[in-house]
């Protein structure tokens, strides 16, 4: 079989950040799905399912709900390598072009409290697998490590 777009990624090499990871045209409309890397791959730990699991309930709910990419929005969910999560658009923007919206993601991430959106037995197949402290470190960490410190290394893939 041909390997996928992902599976050509140089991991060795590749820092946390946010890469544009493919853009696919369906009918009149571009969509890019972005790769926003949490953790250097085989470098450091990975994150636990309970914290990936509650980001995807507050991201997905947040982006689904922001006044500008509400409609934008296609799809957001985890890498199964749990360094990261995918993140796809409509539009054709690039990786610097979202910086933005990321860090307004992620720092709402960081600094949310309250009920974690979805997380009951009637929204979720399985709403015990969160950790939210966990989830608002993880999203810190990445806030000020890696998204307010941005370099042309953490927005392009490496050779």
């Amino acid at each position: 079989m041909k390997k996928i777009a992902s599976f050509t990624v140089n991991h060795i090499d590749l820092l946390p950040g946010i890469y544009v990871s493919r853009m696919d045209t369906i009918g009149n409309e571009v969509l890019t799905t972005y790769d926003l890397r949490f953790k250097r791959p085989n470098m450091e730990p990975v994150m636990n399912t309970a914290e990936i699991h509650t980001i995807e309930h507050i991201a997905a709910t947040f982006l689904r709900n922001h006044p500008i990419f509400a409609d934008e929005t296609i799809y957001f969910g985890p890498m199964g390598c749990r360094t990261g999560f995918y993140l796809i658009l409509k539009g054709e923007r690039s990786s610097k072009d979202i910086v933005p919206l990321i860090t307004e993601l992620f720092q709402f991430v960081a600094d949310f409290s309250g009920e974690v959106p979805g997380a009951s037995a009637r929204d979720c197949g399985n709403y015990l697998d969160m950790n939210l402290p966990m989830a608002k470190y993880e999203a810190k960490k990445y806030v000020d490590n890696v998204l307010h410190n941005i370099t042309d290394a953490h927005l392009n893939y490496p050779n």
